[in-house]
């Protein structure tokens, strides 16, 4: 026998100081011993660690490859900013500003459908998204936006390259009018598409993630025209680009300090590296692109100075997609990232149901 026991006799084999002490006299007796270690007392409980059953984590973190869904959320950016610039380009007599940027948005959309069939596996999987139209549905709505515009883009390009007859350019300025029209659409609609997942670096992200891809895709949308285009015709890029960068800089800043814990992945690793060479890159480029055109009226090599923006902006909106897609996937893999924010708003609903 280990301990006391109670028999027909009593209690046998106690031991003073021993025993579990029960009743009233339990609490007052550890707060006694409590009072005389200080405020240095070590608590012996270690701290909890989220985990889930079996060692799996919450949520299956993404399958989409890197390479195909970034350069899908890139790519789609480019286009639907360079149809907007090749409308305003066609719009005020710079035909080479417009001409670059046909060709950049069909290009880009060519590519961006590219990589998302890739990643499919198999082309007749896009064909069955449009089988059903659900406006409830992000990824339903962009299949729809994507089979609407990509035609558009390819028709622009086309008739600015090879139309002569008057229809046939009549039709072409349609088919530019048109890419522009769906172009802010193409642009973001990949921010609300990532959004409406349960990664959560992207879905807690979701009120200021299409001002950032809107940003993004701006500056990606100037570069290639400050690239492409002569350094005369590419004042409307230049102002794009300070303007998209002040709005992708601005918005992810304030999307990391609105998201709180859940930012942590943007600022760990890879995402972090990916995140401060593109914040860099489009600072540097919205900084040489204002700069080229005061050297352009100055006589200076404002080439040079564009061509070196327009490779910064295109690189910095690429690695800013690069590095949000990384850091949601690593999001995804840490169950904390997806217990805090739900025990937060459950106490909020619980706090504000308590004070109605």
């Amino acid at each position: 026998m280990t301990g006391s026991d109670v028999t027909r006799e009593g209690v046998q084999g106690a031991v003073p100081g021993r025993d579990a002490v029960t009743g009233p006299q339990a609490g007052r007796r550890r707060r006694r011993r409590g009072r005389g270690r200080g405020r240095g007392e070590r608590a012996m409980v270690p701290d909890a660690e989220f985990s889930s059953y079996y060692g799996k984590p919450i949520l299956n973190k993404p399958t989409w490859k890197a390479l195909d869904i970034a350069g899908y959320l890139f790519l789609g950016g480019l286009a639907g900013a360079s149809s907007l610039l090749a409308a305003g380009g066609q719009l005020t007599g710079r035909p080479r500003t417009a001409r670059a940027a046909k060709l950049g948005a069909a290009g880009a959309m060519s590519l961006s459908l590219a990589a998302l069939v890739h990643d499919l596996g198999r082309p007749a999987r896009f064909v069955n998204m449009l089988r059903i139209f659900k406006p409830t549905s992000p990824m339903n709505l962009g299949s729809w936006l994507l089979a609407a515009y990509a035609p558009l883009t390819m028709a622009a390009a086309a008739v600015d390259v090879a139309g002569r007859h008057r229809v046939v350019r009549a039709a072409g300025t349609a088919a530019t009018g048109g890419a522009a029209v769906l172009g802010p659409a193409v642009a973001t609609y990949t921010a609300v598409l990532i959004s409406d997942t349960a990664v959560p670096s992207w879905h807690e992200g979701h009120r200021e993630m299409p001002f950032v891809f809107a940003g993004s895709a701006a500056t990606a949308g100037a570069g290639l025209a400050l690239a492409c285009a002569p350094v005369r015709e590419t004042g409307p890029a230049r102002r794009l680009a300070v303007l998209g960068a002040a709005l992708e800089l601005g918005s992810f800043r304030l999307m990391k300090r609105r998201m709180g814990p859940v930012a942590e992945p943007f600022e760990q690793g890879a995402p972090r590296r990916l995140l401060r060479c593109a914040e860099a890159l489009t600072t540097g480029g919205a900084v040489l692109a204002s700069y080229a055109g005061r050297r352009d009226r100055t006589g200076g090599r404002a080439r040079v100075l564009a061509a070196g923006a327009g490779a910064a902006l295109l690189t910095g909106s690429a690695l800013l997609r690069f590095g949000v897609f990384h850091a949601g996937v690593a999001s995804a893999e840490d169950p904390r990232y997806t217990v805090v924010p739900q025990r937060a708003r459950l106490e909020a609903r619980a706090r504000s149901g308590g004070d109605g």
